[in-house]
């Protein structure tokens, strides 16, 4: 995420090294090139006990929350069974293959999540990736520690959100011997040289209001020169006023916004789309269905109306909707092209 909160940032594994062919694991499907990323950081007071994310900035659920739009399912909890498998399934409608999920060390709400997450996302055939967020006592060291920790569940591709708060080079040794060991790591920068310092897979980028999809073709270009994926990030929109104050909005346009960024990713020659983001609320650049517009107490509540020309239960879903026609017109395209990998 942007500005004042840190989020990690996913992108997907496509290929490994040529050099690496017989440790690295299988390409993944072609519905695995398109990657959401994942929040499961959401708590209630009747699940959990209190709620979390939800009561931001400030706010006081379930009427009150810190996001200018208001789930289709309600405020929910990431631990509820059901809403994990309403999620899951709304995923599989947008033919997103895999989704990142945050990960902000070991013990924490989001680890201990995970493994539910996982099973969930499996159940539906979406592959599951992590991003690995700058947690307290992050370290080059500390990560690779994480990475066999997190392996019994199947993960194989790892992404690291702020990974240059280190030194690129400080990278470089880890990254070589997770590669041996069939791993796959990106790192989230448009600076392409600090990704090639580090020995990372490939680059994408997560803040859509600052790399636009008019940057695309330059990150992607440099990546490919130095024959680094390249995963740029499309987004619907940006609104954090109501989670963190922040002024910038970013809008969706009645879904121009959303198109327009999917068009650049797709001219730029991308590898991989990655999308920011399914859940995340408080930044207001979430596809996950969004209720219509009601007053809900003091605030009436933003919603999709108006996106590509839908309205009232009709736009709740139009995210996903318009997510799996993109898909279905970039898969062809990303299929048919190939890049060398260097690790």
């Amino acid at each position: 995420m942007r500005l004042t909160i840190t989020y990690a940032v996913v992108v997907l594994a496509c290929a490994a090294s040529p050099a690496l062919a017989s440790s690295a694991p299988a390409p993944p499907s072609p519905d695995g090139v398109v990657t959401a990323f994942y929040y499961p950081w959401f708590a209630t007071t009747t699940v959990d006990g209190g709620y979390a994310h939800w009561a931001q900035y400030g706010h006081l659920p379930p009427n009150d929350i810190s996001s200018v739009y208001y789930p289709a399912l309600g405020v929910y909890s990431s631990d509820d069974p059901s809403v994990l498998d309403a999620q899951m399934r709304e995923i599989e409608r947008a033919r997103i293959g895999q989704i990142a999920v945050s990960w902000w060390g070991r013990g924490s709400p989001e680890d201990q999540r995970l493994p539910a997450v996982a099973t969930a996302a499996r159940a539906h055939g979406i592959d599951v990736a992590v991003q690995i967020e700058p947690y307290r006592g992050r370290t080059v060291a500390s990560v690779l520690d994480d990475v066999a920790y997190l392996a019994p569940l199947g993960i194989r591709t790892f992404f690291v959100y702020q990974a240059f708060t280190l030194p690129p080079a400080s990278w470089a040794e880890a990254n070589d011997a997770l590669h041996v060991q069939g791993y796959v790591t990106y790192a989230d920068t448009a600076l392409v040289g600090q990704a090639v310092s580090g020995h990372f897979t490939g680059v994408y980028t997560y803040d859509i209001v600052t790399w636009t999809g008019a940057k695309f073709a330059r990150i992607c270009g440099q990546a490919h020169k130095h024959h680094l994926l390249c995963a740029p990030s499309v987004g619907p929109g940006y609104d954090a006023r109501r989670a963190i104050g922040d002024p910038t909005v970013k809008p969706r346009r009645g879904g121009f916004t959303y198109d327009s960024m999917w068009h650049a990713a797709i001219r730029s020659g991308a590898d991989a789309v990655t999308i920011t983001s399914f859940n995340e609320w408080q930044e207001g650049t979430q596809i996950e269905p969004a209720a219509p517009p009601d007053w809900r107490g003091l605030y009436r509540y933003a919603s999709y109306n108006g996106a590509w020309g839908l309205t009232g239960r009709a736009a709740e879903a139009a995210y996903l909707d318009r997510t799996a026609f993109w898909i279905s017109r970039f898969l062809p395209i990303q299929e048919a092209q190939s890049y060398p990998v260097s690790t």
